[in-house]
């Protein structure tokens, strides 16, 4: 479990390092806020499309393997951030960086999930899970001195070294699962590669619609055509697993109502994460006026909040169950959104910096509980492909609240909005995605066999 935590620290270090160098990114290329929304959701599409894939190749390929190639790839990705000079190439770098880091939240979370049994998963997970806000804790801090005393582009050093450390750990101290020779090439000449395609396109073609303006040129959420294609290549997608023997996501998943509907209070909540993630940095730098290193120290008030009560959270769902720590956080997430609300640039830096640890405490109450949940109501045949469809519908909700709260903010400034009204306008929209998860959340009751199928 320890030696797990190593490249689980890749994700959330990348991500909470990037939201440092996002406001210069915007500020040096002079992206519009719909734009800048693509640097951010270039990393986590890939991210998301791939966690699937990296959780279903884990039924019959080495996880250990699938690991070290994922920081391999992830290393790369950083090198290419270092060197980038223009959109393009920041975005490519960052696409990279999702490829190769996708799959260690799902691989890991099947692995432990698996070691350990129901009434020490919670626990077991919130340990595990903590290593995610711990690092967020630090990255800032980091990224933000980096940033300020060489540049944007050598936030990603640090990254580089951590993913260097991990294959290491990874490759001394994991061991390999053993096969049959011949095994591994033979499940991937059998994987399910259409059923992937289909998904993929059906997932990146619903995103381009919520933001089309970089794709097609288009304004957001007019381009019709996307939207057909994104329909059309989910009923495909759904109509060719439901005839395959080995399909890429179980049909025993997707018609499993207590696993769909977990998976969507932890989409709703990583929709309103994605949101605040996104704007919160460009705010503080566009009403308070923050240097880098001073935006890191800010954003480490998010990411230790969360820290510090990931591990409680999972105490609290063994004890209590899921639904009462998962409707805490998302009530918290809620009042957060309605305390941006009123923030204008005559708020204290206290009252906004309360606010970003208040909603690390509603995040991290559910994050474990929410994890435990949805990894008891599948059998452990189908963890590791449920693992990764778990990941993608959550980050789902991350690349969503981006996107849109992207848009909304640059539909604000082009109607005319100022700067203060088009933010306080976005935070309070984004409120509505905890409100439908805390709904759902009242239906999530603890099972009562040792499998559900559904």
């Amino acid at each position: 479990m320890f030696s797990l935590m190593f490249p689980s620290m890749l994700m959330p270090m990348i991500s909470t390092m990037s939201r440092v160098a996002l406001p210069i990114i915007r500020d040096e290329f002079q992206l519009t806020a719909d734009l800048t929304a693509w640097v951010s959701a270039s990393f986590t599409l890939p991210f998301m499309l791939l966690m699937p894939v990296y959780g279903r190749l884990s039924d019959g390929v080495d996880p250990r393997r699938l690991i070290l190639m994922g920081t391999m790839i992830f290393a790369t990705g950083t090198v290419l951030m270092m060197s980038a000079t223009f959109v393009p190439s920041v975005m490519f770098g960052m696409a990279v960086l999702g490829l190769g880091v996708a799959g260690m939240m799902p691989l890991g979370m099947s692995l432990i999930s698996s070691l350990f049994n129901e009434r020490e998963r919670g626990r077991a997970l919130g340990t595990w899970s903590s290593v995610g806000p711990s690092t967020g804790f630090v990255g800032p801090f980091i990224a933000g001195f980096v940033a300020a005393a060489w540049g944007w582009r050598m936030t990603y050093g640090p990254p580089l070294i951590v993913s260097t450390v991990a294959f290491l750990v990874v490759w001394t101290r994991v061991p390999s699962r053993e096969r049959i020779p011949g095994q591994t090439r033979s499940y991937l000449r059998a994987f399910d590669w259409s059923g992937f395609v289909l998904l993929s396109v059906s997932l990146s073609s619903l995103v381009f619609f919520l933001s089309s303006r970089a794709i097609t040129g288009v304004a957001p959420m007019r381009d019709w055509r996307l939207l057909i294609v994104s329909v059309s290549c989910f009923l495909g997608f759904w109509w060719w697993e439901a005839r395959r023997n080995n399909p890429f996501v179980s049909t025993r998943i997707m018609t499993n109502v207590r696993f769909v509907t977990s998976s969507f209070c932890a989409s709703t909540r990583m929709m309103a994460m994605g949101g605040l993630s996104f704007l919160v940095p460009l705010y503080l730098v566009d009403i308070h006026h923050l240097e880098p290193a001073e935006l890191g120290a800010m954003l480490v008030l998010n990411s230790g909040a969360m820290a510090l009560v990931t591990r409680f959270g999972g105490d609290l769902a063994d004890r209590w169950g899921t639904r009462i720590p998962a409707s805490m956080g998302l009530l918290i997430q809620i009042s957060v959104m309605f305390i941006f609300w009123t923030l204008d640039e005559e708020t204290s830096l206290w009252t906004v910096g309360g606010s970003l640890a208040l909603h690390g405490v509603g995040a991290g109450l559910m994050l474990a509980s929410l994890h435990r949940y949805v990894m008891s109501t599948i059998e452990e045949e189908y963890r590791g492909a449920a693992a990764g469809v778990y990941s993608m519908l959550r980050f789902v909700g991350s690349v969503i609240g981006t996107s849109l709260s992207g848009v909304l903010l640059q539909a604000h400034l082009d109607a005319g909005a100022g700067e203060v009204t088009a933010y306080q306008d976005t935070f309070v929209i984004l409120a509505v995605f905890p409100v439908a998860g805390i709904l759902a959340a009242q239906t999530l009751k603890e099972k009562t066999q040792a499998s559900v199928a559904g």
